[in-house]
């Protein structure tokens, strides 16, 4: 059953160009039946978020979906941010039910779930985390939720490193490290999971990843790149080599967004027409 209302959505953040959202959800909201709803880009320079922020309510959008830069400086716009995005401190999707802004972190949502599709359970295991940047957080929220034994935080600033595992110190056991340093590798050893939350091997750089020997991983350990694009990314490619078991970022970025669209409608998308979209788009680079 069509419905006629028109709704408004869209992705705020700088730059969106390359946003893959809005093939996403128009294919996804056609399908369930909402001809008038539209998604559009929202490209916001940092200077100008308040204005955007107001402006979803101008314009009654009814939710929007938040990116690069504006993940956590949105925050103090909102009317409500639900608990797991006061935690991670990010929000990447906003409600708009009748003015009231509410901020949402489906990112953790989309994480763990991606994790149960590969049937790996993260409870006691030692998870490994490459990068301390925004994305970082949603990860390591999952991964306290779900009572991982402990994590293990890699980065290139083992400052940031630090600075990060002291934030989720009262949730688990977090300890952050210069991914070069020898502790560092004397960690690898003993991983149960490995994943990648650095844009390190993104499109167009897909030549780059993280410098780390995934030699020195257990057997059986998985790695796990939460980018998307490619599919396959340098890194995910080495492991395979290996023998160890991948997770691409794909599965990720389509259960936030099932959550996301949940949010936004009150019901559950078609998943296959979602995922029908976003592969059309990224196999055929």
């Amino acid at each position: 059953m069509q419905s006629l209302e028109i709704k408004n959505f869209g992705i705020m953040g700088y730059p969106v160009g390359h946003s893959l959202s809005p093939q996403m959800y128009k294919a996804t909201f056609k399908a369930a039946g909402f001809v008038n709803y539209n998604y559009i880009l929202l490209p916001v320079h940092a200077g100008k978020l308040f204005m955007a922020v107001e402006a979803i309510k101008g314009l009654d959008f009814r939710g929007v979906n938040v990116t690069i830069p504006h993940k956590s400086t949105i925050m103090q716009y909102l009317d409500a941010v639900d608990a797991d995005a006061l935690v991670i401190g990010a929000v990447n999707t906003v409600v708009n039910d009748g003015g009231m802004l509410t901020g949402y972190n489906t990112d953790v949502v989309g994480f763990l779930a991606a994790l149960a599709e590969a049937n790996f359970m993260p409870e006691d295991c030692h998870a490994v985390v490459l990068g301390a940047g925004g994305a970082a957080r949603a990860i390591l929220w999952g991964l306290c939720k779900r009572r991982a034994e402990c994590i293990t935080i890699g980065a290139r600033n083992p400052q940031k490193a630090n600075s990060l595992a002291n934030d989720f110190l009262p949730h688990g056991q977090v300890e952050g490290f210069d991914w070069h340093s020898d502790e560092f590798k004397e960690m690898l050893q003993t991983a149960d999971i490995l994943i990648n939350t650095t844009p390190l091997g993104m499109f167009p750089e897909v030549d780059d990843m993280p410098p780390v020997d995934l030699k020195l991983l257990p057997e059986g350990a998985l790695v796990y790149d939460i980018v998307y694009n490619p599919v396959e990314t340098k890194l995910l490619k080495t492991a395979k080599e290996l023998g160890y078991p991948t997770l691409n970022g794909l599965s990720m970025l389509l259960l936030q967004g099932q959550e996301a669209f949940r949010l936004y409608t009150g019901q559950a998308p078609d998943m296959e027409i979602m995922t029908k979209t976003l592969e059309k788009i990224l196999y055929q680079k």
